[in-house]
């Protein structure tokens, strides 16, 4: 494939849909984990019969079951709504199909996650809102049995493998089954895609400082958004330009393709099998002759070479924080599970700031204090995840600086006047506070309140919502 094929696939695939794009539609994902309050095992029974309570409860149809027959993912057919889980039946996930405001996916959550909860209540389970299961300990972390989530759990156990890499790897290929995020989806038109990448790239600092909340406990607490480790420190990381930040500032259309280019594919599907094999940049993995891999058929692992074809640009999965969807969105993959009241914070905090993308450009470009100071976005990023903070880190400013990204968003969202602001009260306390979920947790914990009291107290809804 020459490199002109390769770039007009991928224009096909990632560009093409964004255009026409008039209005900004709106996807909203809540991953939340699943907890036993008697620090045992989240059972996979209630799991399961929890899914077959709601899928009769709400009309949602059966879309994806396991190879021993439990249902993981299930639709409606009306709205595009999914009830399903993630890698394991202890990360549960609600998607909504797309909407135009904010009021409607809320409504529709609270109705389900209050549903949910009054069903978990008599097992002693629940769910709860924080970027990492805080009773992982306890848990038996074992992937969904059916080809992609076996194949994803085999791709992040043969870490070492890859002992040569110049790099460092965690201890925890299981950490899909622990770790759940916050996640929105925003229409964006063809001509505002770099802009709106670069902005938010540069922006990650921020939003470590407001939405962290993945700790793991007992280990790096001083780590308040360990998803970036998890994620970046595993074999998805193994190259770069699959995940986390973008160490560049797109110039471009054409700079963006040679970025997507770049990128790692580490599995395909054939005869119905996932097929893993070592990441291989696109433009090297298109030009070879034959690819060298294996898939698991029922317990066994088999070997297999197979020859590249261009559809297999769908099997393509990138996982950086501002993430190009083929629906012709950005997907901000960034920020971790909030705490159940401020769940809708996420999304809406995204949104506001989408509408008002010069202005906040503008806001980061000319600041001198934070930014252009001797470190990269990346590396803001990965000192302000941390609870404490350097000295060279000026928090008045800090903090001031996130007082006007806040107001940029505020405006954006009054402007389209649904009333959507009010989603940003809870952020507006953490800035007063200077704290955020994780940092707030940690402070709980050591003036002596129990975790079972914060695990309730973060799966409860808003006020007036319950």
């Amino acid at each position: 494939m020459t490199t002109q094929d390769l770039t007009r696939l991928l224009y096909q695939r990632y560009i093409q849909p964004t255009e026409n794009k008039q209005e900004t539609d709106i996807g909203v994902e809540f991953e939340m984990p699943m907890v036993n309050l008697e620090k045992r095992a989240v059972d996979y029974d209630v799991s399961h019969a929890l899914t077959a309570a709601f899928l009769k409860a709400f009309g949602f149809h059966a879309a994806g079951t396991d190879e021993d027959g439990h249902i993981y993912s299930a639709v409606n057919t009306e709205n595009g709504d999914v009830f399903s889980y993630d890698c394991s039946y202890q990360n549960l996930e609600l998607s909504f199909g797309r909407e135009r405001r904010l009021d409607a996916i809320e409504q529709r959550f609270v109705q389900y996650y209050t549903f949910i909860q009054s069903f978990l209540q008599p097992y002693g389970h629940s769910l709860t809102g924080m970027g990492i299961n805080p009773l992982r300990k306890w848990n038996h972390n074992i992937p969904i049995q059916n080809g992609r989530y076996k194949m994803l759990y085999h791709h992040l156990q043969s870490y070492a493998k890859y002992a040569q890499q110049p790099m460092y790897f965690h201890h925890y290929p299981d950490f899909g089954m622990f770790a759940s995020a916050s996640q929105v989806q925003l229409d964006v038109p063809r001509s505002k895609i770099v802009q709106v990448i670069n902005t938010f790239n540069r922006l990650e600092p921020i939003k470590a400082l407001l939405f962290s909340n993945s700790v793991l406990l007992g280990e790096n607490e001083n780590l308040l958004c360990s998803r970036d480790m998890l994620w970046e420190n595993s074999t998805h990381g193994i190259n770069p330009h699959n995940v986390g930040m973008y160490e560049c500032t797109l110039a471009d259309e054409d700079e963006l393709l040679r970025y997507l280019s770049t990128t790692a594919i580490y599995c395909v599907e054939r005869d119905g099998y996932y097929v893993n094999f070592p990441p291989l940049k696109l433009y090297e993995y298109f030009n070879s002759q034959s690819v060298e891999g294996e898939f698991m058929d029922g317990s066994r692992t088999r070997r297999l070479t197979f020859k590249p074809e261009a559809g297999d640009i769908t099997y393509l999965r990138t996982f950086k924080f501002e993430d190009l969807t083929y629906r012709g969105t950005i997907e901000f993959r960034s920020a971790c599970c909030q705490p159940v009241r401020d769940a809708m914070t996420v999304a809406a905090f995204h949104l506001g700031l989408l509408g008002q993308v010069d202005q906040l450009a503008a806001l980061l470009e000319n600041d001198k204090q934070l930014y252009h100071n001797g470190c990269t976005p990346s590396e803001l990023r990965k000192i302000l995840v941390c609870r404490q903070l350097p000295a060279f880190i000026d928090q008045d400013h800090l903090y001031d600086l996130t007082g006007q990204v806040l107001a940029i968003c505020r405006e954006g969202l009054e402007q389209r006047g649904n009333g959507e602001e009010q989603y940003l009260a809870p952020l507006y306390r953490r800035l007063e506070n200077r704290t955020n979920p994780a940092s707030a947790m940690l402070t709980r914990l050591e003036n002596g309140e129990s975790l079972l009291s914060i695990i309730h107290d973060y799966a409860a809804l808003p006020a007036g919502k319950e």
